[in-house]
């Protein structure tokens, strides 16, 4: 039998994990028919059926179970090695790919990585925005920048700011509802909330609130979303203090109430933070975020 070829294997192993051949093709960046091919390809090879369709998908047959475990531990070893080989790089030209938050990489990161190719312009990037967690491990990302502490093994993580919320409204909102004092008041208001994330109501009875999914009128995930629906001015909305002060129209209710501080992590995989251009951009990047308008001049 010829030798397997490791992107077969990793067309077979990302589709056990997702359950769909679109999904894999998404995660792997390359075409569904060449995702079908590579698991038709090691099918032949192997004369062995990996698949079965379900109603809810791809489910890997018994064979296709025995062989998940091997090829996990095949990826563990690729990735090992593309780590260790890009920490050993001594160029800096190069792309690195960092991910965070979607109100980081829109808010935040623009105008720094703007400097930074001034600074460095055969270093390339890619920014993903995304409140999922990419798997260092696995290369997804070089770096990333977190609202919360990493606490994957072999990676190198480390505290770069604090972002503190406040409740902000526009000021023509205010004007029709008028202005609350206590948190009390925001019965009778309109409070912008989370669709799915429980993360607002659990916030609203530690203050004291007892509220339910049906207390917020407008309800978003997506914080982007969020922070327009406030400057729209449809009602008092959670955001990040130091950038509610940058729009005039936003007037911030009940500032002596101690809402929670968003940390921000900054990490990078062990094995790669020896890379000079993943080293640069890292250190480029925790020196900025450590002095940003929300630090307040304080590293």
């Amino acid at each position: 039998m010829q030798p397997l070829d490791w992107n077969l294997l990793k067309s077979f192993l990302i589709t056990a994990e997702e359950g769909s051949l679109s999904a894999a093709a998404r995660r792997l960046a390359i075409s569904q028919p060449t995702v079908g091919r590579h698991i038709s390809e090691l099918e032949e090879l192997l004369d062995v059926r990996l698949f079965e369709r379900t109603r809810s998908g791809l489910s890997p047959t018994s064979t296709g179970l025995a062989l998940i475990e091997d090829a996990q531990s095949m990826r563990a070893h690729a990735d090992a090695v593309s780590r260790i080989a890009t920490g050993r790089s001594e160029s800096v030209a190069g792309t690195v790919r960092i991910t965070t938050s979607e109100m980081l990489a829109v808010f935040v990161l623009p105008a720094m990585l703007a400097e930074l190719r001034q600074l460095e312009p055969d270093i390339q990037i890619e920014l993903v925005a995304s409140d999922s967690t990419d798997n260092l491990l696995q290369r997804e990302a070089d770096i990333a920048v977190r609202m919360y502490r990493p606490t994957q093994v072999d990676v190198i993580t480390r505290k770069v700011a604090d972002f503190q919320l406040g409740a902000f409204a526009h000021r023509d909102y205010l004007a029709r509802k008028g202005t609350p004092t206590n948190i009390d008041d925001l019965t009778g208001h309109d409070i912008i909330g989370f669709d799915q994330s429980p993360g607002l109501i659990d916030g609203m009875r530690q203050l004291g609130l007892e509220v339910d999914r049906g207390f917020f009128p407008l309800r978003a995930d997506n914080q982007i979303v969020g922070w327009q629906t406030i400057l729209a001015g449809l009602g008092i909305g959670f955001t990040q203090v130091w950038l509610a002060q940058t729009r005039n129209e936003l007037i911030q209710v009940f500032e002596d109430v101690d809402l929670p501080v968003l940390p921000a992590w900054l990490t990078v995989h062990r094995d790669i933070r020896t890379s000079p251009r993943i080293r640069l951009v890292y250190d480029f990047l925790a020196e900025k975020l450590s002095h940003g308008p929300w630090s307040g001049g304080n590293g």
